[in-house]
């Protein structure tokens, strides 16, 4: 074995040696040679002396067999959506970043999906190629989800969710073998939250288990809290009760129509239901939870969480600032909206974009299309195969592209951060998936609600009512043509719009400084760091003692 050389200012070796140096690793720690280089509060909260507190962190290694430095070694396994993959690339290069190690799972049948979309430039093909470009460790592995990659998904999800549910797994495990015997074994899982089996598998291998939530800690209460809408009647009951829910820790009251829709069924037997269900009794084993948000956004529901077990916000996990250095996480090719945006006033153009899997009924699509149309807006507008349910390839109203060619531009899909970000964009109406929403709030763009499934009401909810930088289009099936020119030429230039975007200049300035070297997401990630290294060292230990007892 060889042993790590320790580099800090002022610190006592013996303390940080005693405390990590575990039966065949031994962790090293270089120091930052000032107080500005990086946050510094790290090491308080895994010993008790005082001393630790003072010199901030800059690298974590450990030493190889061979004799290597290497950081701690994630295996990632990602959810295969396009909303839960782009933000796990985003966090596992910020975790590289910082000294991680990563292993990268997707499954077979994603990445052939990405392959296959027409998107096939290099970065598609290995999405992590200009990442290790700039010296950062991330491996990329492909895992089978039990069904060949043939297999139609999209049209058979009950079979689909079963087999992440069952079969996965097993899978994942031949992985988790195979990196336990590598150069540099894995030393920690992190999995996206919905899959239902995480801690288990790790619990197995005698590794810590991170979860990553990809959405706000709103949703992820509501969730964590099913048990109390079943046994108050406001879910999985034969006729789900309406009325305003008031005892939810952490959330003072939310309607039901802003639960999240698969908190809205009767029927909790479906294998999507189950997953869910299983996932978030699986979470509250895991160790650590990651989250997708900003701690300044929801202050009182992430402290309630944390009471339950460690919880950190360390979001947005856009890597690089924003733009600079982003990775090709889409599905389909992307149109460049740059050069028609430069041609259009500042804050004239409203950006509508309905996300990567929803779908918009038949009905509601035109009344949106005409009202878009009626407004006095410029616009882009994101429409990508399956946008409408009418099926049809150019779902738009008869005549509509020809009425609005001067200050239209519609797009099968585009790089929405770089649009966002144009300061021709003064608005945008958004599904409001969460990635979605973080990138409007980075680039200070007030909102038009109009959710759709999954998480998008509750989220809707953030940005309307607890946040005050959006407006509500109303609900599914409820939506009408005045309505939505009225509100987008509100939000446009209206004095609705102006107080929208006051409020949104606070959040911008909250969600960028989060993670700015002294933000809170920044200490979040030195905290989680911290206790991170510890669970490793302790589970080693652990492991330890057993072999010798035995």
């Amino acid at each position: 074995m060889t042993t790590a050389v320790f580099e800090w200012r002022p610190l006592e070796p013996s303390i940080v040696e005693d405390f990590f140096h575990v039966d065949g690793n031994s962790w090293s720690y270089k120091f930052a040679s000032n107080e500005e280089e990086l946050p510094h509060r790290l090491f308080f909260p895994l010993c008790s002396s005082p001393a630790l507190s003072v010199s901030p962190l800059q690298k974590i290694t450990k030493m190889t067999s061979s004799g290597s430095a290497t950081g701690p070694h994630a295996l990632f396994v990602t959810a295969p959506y396009q909303g839960h993959f782009a933000p796990a690339v985003d966090l596992a290069i910020n975790l590289a970043a910082r000294g991680f190690v990563v292993t990268f799972a997707c499954t077979e049948a994603f990445q052939h999906q990405r392959t296959a979309s027409g998107a096939s430039s290099a970065d598609h093909r290995d999405v992590f190629a200009g990442a290790r470009s700039r010296g950062l460790d991330i491996r990329y592995e492909l895992v089978s989800d039990g069904l060949p990659v043939s297999f139609d998904r999209h049209s058979h999800p009950e079979q689909f969710y079963s087999a992440l549910l069952h079969l996965l797994p097993s899978h994942v495990d031949e992985l988790i073998r195979k990196l336990l015997l590598s150069e540099v074994p894995v030393d920690f899982i992190l999995t996206d939250t919905f899959f239902s089996w995480a801690s288990t598998l790790a619990k197995n291998h005698g590794l810590p288990c991170v979860s990553f939530w990809t959405k706000p800690a709103l949703v992820f209460t509501l969730y964590y809290h099913m048990d109390l809408l079943i046994a108050n009647g406001h879910f999985a009951s034969p006729e789900n009760r309406k009325d305003t829910i008031t005892y939810i820790p952490g959330i003072p009251a939310i309607e039901t129509t802003d639960l999240a829709s698969y908190l809205r069924e009767t029927d909790t037997t479906t294998p999507l239901q189950q997953m869910i269900a299983r996932s978030f009794e699986e979470v509250k084993r895991c160790d650590i939870v990651l989250a997708n948000t900003v701690q300044e956004l929801e202050e009182e529901t992430i402290a309630v969480l944390q009471q339950e077990q460690p919880f950190y916000a360390v979001g947005p996990v856009f890597p690089d600032g924003f733009t600079g250095g982003t990775v090709m996480t889409s599905l389909w090719p992307e149109s460049d909206c740059s050069s028609w945006l430069d041609s259009m006033p500042p804050s004239s153009v409203l950006y509508v974009s309905f996300g990567s899997i929803a779908s918009v009924s038949k009905k509601d699509f035109e009344e949106i299309a005409y009202g878009v149309l009626n407004s006095k807006a410029n616009f882009v507008w994101v429409l990508r195969p399956g946008s409408s349910g009418s099926g049809a390839a150019n779902p738009l109203p008869q005549g509509f592209l020809e009425a609005s060619r001067e200050r239209g531009m519609v797009v099968p899909w585009c790089r929405q951060r770089e649009v966002l970000q144009h300061p021709a964009v003064g608005a945008f109406l958004t599904h409001c998936g969460w990635n979605s929403v973080a990138e409007s709030m980075w680039c200070g763009v007030p909102m038009l609600c109009f959710p759709l499934f999954s998480d998008q009401p509750p989220n809707r909810k953030l940005v309307v009512e607890n946040l005050g930088i959006g407006m509500d289009l109303g609900e599914i099936g409820e939506v009408s043509r005045g309505k939505v020119s009225s509100r987008i030429d509100d939000l446009m230039g209206g004095e609705g719009g102006a107080e929208l975007r006051r409020k949104m200049k606070e959040v911008k300035k909250a969600v960028q400084g989060a993670v700015a070297p002294h933000g809170s997401s920044q200490k979040n990630l030195d905290q989680f760091t911290a206790d991170l290294l510890r669970l490793i060292s302790q589970k080693k230990a652990s492991a330890v003692t057993e072999t010798k007892r035995s």
